[in-house]
């Protein structure tokens, strides 16, 4: 693992001086927020998305759309309820260059709309990109009629040859290594002339949460999907073609990114109330209510949002993390500073994220005088005594926000670019700093 040396600024992770108490309002979802502008942007007609996340990586992803000829209008709703985007469908068209970032979604997902895009779209991105599974989406989507060139690697950078549509239909593919192999084939589907069929190969796709997030909002907009939980078969998922409706969408609270938050309600003993958090939803962060109440916590959803409050007392967790696999460094902060040890499992794909999340925990916990250890699939963590010192990120927002937690209980520790947080929470370190009643660093 390498780090960025022009992101060498280390941020003081604040210690806290006592329990928290605090309401935190929480920015849209990511997750959503993606999906929502990949689906108005293939509609038959423009739509509106309220309440969307400012981030690095949806802004790569209005971007791109943009480039490709999708009209994204910044402003208020049409009721003048807040902050929203309007999406104008038009004909998609090449050629363009589409920068991804390090944003899985955006060099999943867009692969094949720009198949339906009339020219070349050529994709590039961060070097981390590179190094990130894409073989999966480009193979399916070359099966599926597209003509895309690689130079035979299987991933970034990349051309896809647009040639305004593609035929479509059954293709085979192995999701084992990320759920988004799915949801990229599922969000187009609609607009291939055949639909498509999606046959899942491999070992256990992980991440499902996202997939059932991705027909949920598909239906939501019009479109005919079978699954396995609606009857299908097994391991595939059929996306019927037809016309996407324009609709009026507003984005949940981003609940993984909630996770630092009620994190620091469950270090210091405190209460953190988090708003608008959904009685029901797909988003995989909703998982913390019962994984932060096993580690010690308790919570109930009231009109003013999600109360979490701590107990005093951390525990150990045995968890398989296999559905919810991006709560995993915040997870491990957590059960570093337990009474007791804890067991992730589920996680082997978490090696092939914004970096390789298994090893960068275990190596900076272990730094800070911690006890974790690798396994096949996840992490072994013995809690012990932690000191300051240094925390690196990799340029992975997860990595940052898991030292910050670390930094509420043990003084001295430093997060290296606290600013890779921009990819999915804009102002973490102001956010951070006003939880806990502290002037801004």
């Amino acid at each position: 693992m390498t780090t960025n040396p022009a992101h060498t600024a280390l941020w003081p992770a604040p210690l806290a001086s006592g329990a928290v108490d605090a309401t935190v309002q929480v920015p849209g979802s990511k997750s959503v927020t993606n999906r929502a502008l990949v689906l108005a942007a293939l509609a038959a007609e423009p739509g509106w998305l309220r309440r969307p996340l400012r981030s690095r990586d949806t802004h790569l992803m209005a971007t791109a759309l943009r480039a490709m000829g999708v009209g994204i209008e910044e402003g208020v709703g049409p009721d003048g309820s807040g902050e929203a985007w309007r999406v104008i469908p038009s004909g998609l068209q090449g050629p363009a260059t589409v920068d991804v970032g390090n944003a899985g979604t955006v060099m999943r997902f867009l692969p094949p709309v720009a198949a339906l895009a009339d020219g070349p779209i050529r994709f590039d991105g961060d070097p981390r990109s590179y190094e990130r599974p894409l073989h999966a989406v480009i193979d399916a989507l070359r099966a599926l009629g597209a003509r895309i060139d690689d130079e035979g690697r299987g991933a970034l950078p990349l051309t896809v040859h647009g040639g305004g549509a593609l035929d479509g239909g059954t293709v085979e593919i192995d999701a084992s290594s990320s759920s988004q192999f799915v949801s990229a084939l599922l969000l187009s589907g609609p607009r291939f002339n055949q639909g498509v069929e999606i046959r899942h190969t491999g070992s256990s796709v992980p991440s499902m949460p996202h997939i059932r997030m991705t027909v949920d909002m598909l239906r939501a907009v019009g479109a005919q999907v079978d699954t396995p939980e609606s009857g299908g078969e097994p391991n595939v998922w059929r996306v019927t073609p037809g016309a996407l409706l324009g609709r009026d969408i507003t984005i949940e609270p981003d609940l993984s990114n909630a996770q630092p938050f009620l994190a620091a309600a469950l270090v210091t003993g405190g209460k953190v109330t988090i708003p608008d958090w959904p009685a029901q939803t797909t988003q995989p962060g909703d998982a913390l209510r019962d994984l932060f109440t096993r580690m010690g916590g308790s919570c109930e959803l009231t009109e003013n949002g999600l109360e979490f409050t701590g107990s005093g007392s951390i525990h150990g967790i045995d968890a398989d993390l296999s559905e919810v696999g991006e709560l995993t460094p915040g997870i491990a902060a957590v059960a570093a500073l337990a009474d007791s040890e804890s067991t992730l499992r589920g996680v082997a794909h978490l090696r092939l994220h914004e970096t390789d999340r298994l090893a960068a925990l275990t190596k900076e916990i272990n730094e800070l005088g911690g006890d974790v250890t690798e396994t096949a699939d996840g992490l072994h963590i013995r809690p012990r005594r932690l000191h300051g010192g240094i925390f690196h990120t990799y340029d992975d927002h997860r990595m940052a926000t898991a030292g910050a937690i670390i930094g509420l209980a043990v003084e001295g520790v430093q997060i290296e670019n606290v600013a890779t947080t921009a990819k999915t929470l804009p102002d973490f370190p102001d956010m951070w700093t006003a939880m806990l009643g502290t002037d801004r660093s």
